[in-house]
């Protein structure tokens, strides 16, 4: 979600943030507990924001850091986590908690435009990812599904977070303030488009405004 999207959002979608954030820690101890039960070498983050599953994810990850390989003479240096965001100046908010928390090493933070650094990843041919969260513009959610479902591992996980939107997908669109509508349709059609897609299982868990855990089941060739 882009700082002025952020920036505009309304008093009612501002209380809702405020009560859903109170989730965030059982959020967090959640998803590190998952991270530590799965032990990934390599993950993804689209949609940092001010850090704060960012940093979980950090600290979840071995203390290894970032990983060398001695190559024709030379040291190259693989970084744990790619997190990816346009809004630089909201992760620099949090940053000096991940530095504070000795995590910074393990972080590659890439400023730009999601779609164009994964549709980089595929031409490259990037070695692929264990586990990859979603908490970017709702909108392209869908098109972040396609792009991550081949670059993430086979029996790897992607987790959607908002995927309740604030509980507006649960009740008639008459009852949902004007300022929740348009993400709300983009939300359900996220679900449905997911519930439906064969490649993957899926599980909703009912933490904070929900997380939409999928696990990938098979190869693509496209």
């Amino acid at each position: 979600m882009s700082s002025s999207r952020r920036s505009e959002r309304s008093p009612l979608r501002s209380m809702a943030a405020e009560v859903t954030c109170k989730f965030r820690l059982i959020e967090g101890q959640f998803l590190s507990m998952l991270l530590r039960i799965r032990n990934p070498e390599k993950t993804l983050e689209l949609g940092v924001f001010t850090g704060y599953s960012l940093l979980n994810t950090a600290l979840a990850l071995p203390t290894a850091g970032k990983l060398g390989n001695q190559i024709m003479g030379r040291l190259t240096i693989r970084f744990q986590i790619t997190a990816i965001d346009k809004d630089r100046e909201a992760h620099e908010t949090g940053l000096p908690f991940i530095v504070k928390a000795g995590a910074e090493h393990k972080i590659n933070y890439i400023n730009s435009n999601a779609i164009s650094v994964l549709e980089q990843m595929l031409t490259n041919g990037d070695e692929l990812f264990d586990f990859a969260f979603v908490e970017a513009d709702k909108p392209n959610y869908i098109h972040y599904h396609e792009r991550l479902m081949k670059l993430v591992k086979i029996g790897g996980l992607i987790a959607y977070d908002y995927t309740l939107w604030y509980g507006s997908v649960a009740v008639d669109e008459e009852k949902v303030h004007e300022d929740l509508k348009e993400d709300r349709s983009v939300i359900m059609n996220l679900n449905t488009y997911l519930a439906s897609d064969s490649r993957i299982e899926i599980s909703q868990i009912s933490i904070g405004d929900c997380v939409t855990l999928c696990r990938r089941l098979i190869y693509l060739n496209a």
